[in-house]
């Protein structure tokens, strides 16, 4: 099984480079290829994939995989349909990351998912609905106009939206898991939103309650009525965040030291909580051992007990489990400092509290290091080190005395000898570089200027840290050794790596510590690998590609050389796949499909599937039509502009446009409200120079004169868009479109309808 996951892996990682490939060239708006080239190539690449996965569905190129390929393919043909719209988009100068956008391209998602009922289908949608909704509300390059009761009300509709997808998968309309899982905590997290004091004044005291009730509720049908372990951690997870978030309103509203004491207190409790509920959910629903099997007398067949088939839902909520520890243990931390420095800061009257926050710091720091294991339970004594740790870099960055700092350096080492466990010996040993950057600071922060000092110490800790990298070869083998030799190496590849993004210190050292890096770690690479010192190899092949990717990205990696790059990596990781497939179908270890995914849908439902192709065919080829017809036949009008120069994810670099007539016409105040609202239509008229500008607000019935145009907008706050306020152009030209473009050359139909042709400088 083991294998056939690589393999599937592999399938999934080629499949997904190359989409990649195909976002990142469209994205470039290459101007080798014309608007009609585009577009064929954008409509090709959809019956392509969508061929592709009739392929599949058909043949046995690839036993045991063909049924997944098809399915794969069959998403990728879905997400090739919407770069497609938004390449759409970009050559006829439509909205960038449009809320139409996600839209349109959430319909065929939505109705494969019905027709397959089909994982990435459902995520797909999902995610492309949710995209949708956010950006018709708050649109890119906008200010969000609403008032206090518009904007909980947005967040109220997520929140019901997602309660809605959560009733339908948890009651068993919709089976899906990840579906279920994504519901459920983008809707606390809505609720969360809604209970924002700071956002909402005057209701998020009052939304507290329904939110308290919901969580309380989450526990009791959790455990009461159907026990999910994911479902109750996940729903712990929100209650954490709750109270965390209240604890931050309440500190911004009570300041005081009996506040900050609470707060120790309610880390204390806290923590424990998080340990009691963890034992609570190991214990629940465990039932006693039972042999494994149970003999069937009606056919004689052996089959599975309940206890070993839920095995499997008990590991998948394992990992969530433990991300959501760790989670509320580095909530508690951060908590639990603020308060602690919070409580010092306020109750000490002295004039130099940071000497009483340090002694605190290190008095709790060396209690740590001082009581046996075997007295303190872990979880708390890593919790109150970390805090001891946080405290003291805060005290001796604030007393700004190098002694200071070397005295708690010292206890620092110490705390790093009594550690245990790789991630405390890490952490560790992380503040321990911290001290010893703040003592170099301390020592060199008069140099000529911040920018030596900064370097000096960057290569300093470069310089320490292999040091103590070459020492632990010389330390006789104790617990301690592989961690010094691990995390020295870290931080030595990672300061160096650091300093190669540093301008010329002396002629030419940027070039040169450039190649110092690459050759340096190029040789540990093999020296490791022929050591056979695992650790040590994969660290060094990371930052290798680090290194790489981010120098290619800085020197060549423009989107179009990106794309390029992509596409071939898929093809390597298809081709590789393949092979490794084939070896294993010859040496008779291929696998086989299971469960949902045994079967093709473009086998199941080809026709239903058909009808989806041609409708996304359909609704390129009327997007494309109706634009080029405007094109060709609507008046040409010029309007002046005032530029700048953001970047779509899907549509690459544009220049968002700011008109003249974007600012609203002189009108009645009195009819301010009424106007205020929804579409408008705005009369525009030429100037002496030919430049079109805002007459008035369109009314009704009324003749427009012959030199007249009218152009439909829509109303945002105190200004009117119209839907030709992006300009999409080659990656890196945006700052000369900036400094020369001045005027817009506008396609406006009769009907008020626009599209921007091009930008001019005159």
């Amino acid at each position: 099984m083991l294998r056939f996951n690589a393999i599937r892996t592999g399938y999934l990682l080629g499949i997904s480079l190359i989409l990649a490939a195909i976002i990142y060239f469209f994205a470039s708006n290459w101007g080798g290829l014309d608007r009609t080239s585009k577009i064929v190539l954008a409509a090709a690449l959809i019956v392509l994939f969508y061929g592709l996965s009739f392929v599949f569905a058909r043949i046995r190129a690839v036993p045991g995989q063909q049924a997944f390929l098809s399915n794969m393919f069959l998403v990728a043909g879905c997400i090739a349909f919407g770069v497609s719209v938004a390449l759409l988009g970009q050559i006829y100068n439509s909205h960038a990351d449009s809320y139409g956008l996600f839209f349109i391209w959430s319909v065929p998602a939505l109705l494969l998912s019905w027709i397959t009922r089909y994982n990435p289908f459902y995520m797909l949608s999902y995610v492309l609905i949710h995209l949708g909704l956010w950006l018709y509300f708050y649109p890119t390059m906008q200010s969000a106009p609403y008032s206090e009761l518009e904007s909980l009300s947005i967040a109220g509709m997520f929140a019901i939206v997602n309660l809605l997808l959560f009733l339908l998968t948890f009651l068993h309309r919709i089976h899906s898991a990840p579906l279920q899982y994504m519901s459920f905590t983008v809707f606390h997290i809505a609720m969360l939103a809604m209970t924002n004091s700071f956002a909402f004044d005057g209701y998020g005291l009052v939304m507290n309650i329904p939110h308290i009730a919901v969580i309380a509720l989450g526990f009791y049908i959790f455990t009461k009525v159907q026990l999910n372990k994911t479902l109750l951690t996940l729903n712990a997870l929100a209650l954490s965040a709750f109270a965390v978030f209240k604890f931050i309103e309440l500190a911004e509203a009570y300041y005081s030291s009996l506040f900050f004491v609470f707060g120790l207190i309610f880390v204390a409790l806290l923590l424990t909580g998080n340990v009691w509920f963890f034992r609570y959910l190991n214990r629940l629903g465990k039932t006693p051992p039972e042999t494994g099997e149970i003999f069937n007398g009606e056919n004689g067949d052996i089959v599975k007990s309940d206890a070993e088939t839920t095995v499997p839902e008990e590991r998948g909520s394992e990992w969530i489990s433990k991300t959501v520890s760790r989670v509320i243990k580095v909530v508690g931390v951060l908590i639990g400092s603020i308060s602690l420095i919070g409580l010092i800061m306020i109750s000490t009257n002295v004039n130099h509290t940071e000497y009483v926050l340090l002694v605190v710091s290190l008095l709790l720091m060396i209690s740590m290091i001082v009581i046996p294991e075997s007295k303190l339970d872990s979880v708390i004594r890593y919790t109150l080190l970390t805090i001891s740790y946080i405290t003291g870099l805060a005290a001796i960055l604030w007393s700004d005395q190098t002694l200071l700092s070397v005295l708690f350096l010292i206890v620092s080492i110490a705390g790093w000898f009594r550690s245990k466990g790789k991630r405390q010996l890490f952490f560790a040993y992380t503040f321990v570089n911290l001290n010893l950057a703040t003592i170099l600071f301390q020592q060199y922060q008069e140099w000529d200027g911040w920018n030596w000092t900064y370097k000096f110490i960057i290569f300093s800790l470069f310089i320490i840290n292999a040091v103590l990298y070459g020492v632990s070869y010389f330390i006789f083998k104790t617990e301690l050794k592989e961690h010094l030799r691990n995390s020295s190496l870290f931080f030595s590849l990672l300061f160096l790596f650091w300093a190669t993004f540093f301008e010329d210190v002396i002629p030419h050292s940027y070039m040169f510590i450039n190649i110092f890096y690459f050759v340096i770690v190029t040789g540990m690479i093999f020296a490791f690998a022929r050591l056979k010192q695992k650790s040590e190899t994969i660290m060094s092949v990371v930052f290798w590609f680090i290194f790489i990717g981010f120098k290619y990205y800085d020197l060549l990696w423009t989107l179009l050389y990106k794309s390029f790059t992509l596409a071939l990596l898929g093809v390597i990781a298809l081709g590789l796949t393949w092979w490794a497939d084939r070896r294993m179908a010859h040496s008779g270890k291929a696998a086989f499909d299971a469960d949902h995914r045994s079967f093709s849908f473009m086998r199941l439902s080809p026709l239903l599937i058909a009808i989806v192709i041609v409708l996304q065919l359909g609704i390129i080829g009327y997007q494309t039509a109706r634009s080029e017809t405007l094109l060709a036949t609507g008046a040409s009008i010029k309007l002046k502009l005032a530029p700048v120069d953001p970047r779509s994810l899907l549509q690459g670099d544009y220049v968002a446009l700011n008109y003249d007539i974007s600012t609203p016409p002189s009108k009645n105040p009195l009819q301010e409200e009424e106007w205020n609202r929804g579409k408008v239509k705005v009369v525009l008229t030429p100037d002496s120079q030919g430049v079109y500008v805002a007459d008035r607000l369109y009314q009704d019935g009324e003749k427009l004169a012959s030199h007249e145009v009218i152009l439909n907008g829509q109303w945002y706050g105190s200004r009117i868009l119209y839907g030709i306020e992006n300009y999409f152009i080659p990656e890196g030209t945006g700052r000369t479109v900036e400094q020369n473009a001045h005027f817009a050359h506008i396609r406006v139909s009769r009907n008020g309808d626009a599209l921007l042709e091009r930008l001019a400088e005159s």
